[in-house]
């Protein structure tokens, strides 16, 4: 059975750096596309970044391009999404999701519906 966990989450004041992380029990994440995802109160949930199984390939959201950066690292088994400059629009729950991609080890997309399992989510807050 495929666990995911997300962890690091926080209030931070505005300009402030955060960096959540994403790990998976039951799977080994070298074959799986990641996805971060956000969803602020009121909205539906977003794609923020993903990054293949492979590492060679990220996408990232417009308005968060410059400021954050998926990195993983499968001996750990973990992905990372590190948010620097953060702006009070960034506060929302952020989910992370894997998707099995063995033979497509260079692809990752931002829809949602590409991705199976899923974390709890974990709260970022921007608010001085």
């Amino acid at each position: 059975q495929v666990q995911v966990v997300e962890s690091g989450g926080g209030l931070v004041q505005p300009g402030g750096s955060l960096r959540l992380s994403c790990s998976a029990s039951g799977v080994t994440l070298d074959q799986y596309a990641i996805g971060w995802f956000q969803q602020a109160p009121g909205k539906e949930r977003e794609g923020v970044s993903c990054i293949s199984a492979s590492g060679d390939s990220t996408l990232y959201r417009d308005s968060v391009k410059g400021r954050f950066t998926i990195s993983r690292d499968n001996a750990k088994n973990t992905v990372y999404l590190q948010m620097n400059n953060l702006e009070p629009e960034d506060t929302a729950v952020y989910y992370c999701a894997t998707v099995f991609a063995p033979f497509q080890t260079s692809w990752c997309e931002r829809e949602s519906y590409f991705y199976k399992h899923w974390g709890q989510g974990t709260q970022v807050t921007v608010s001085s």
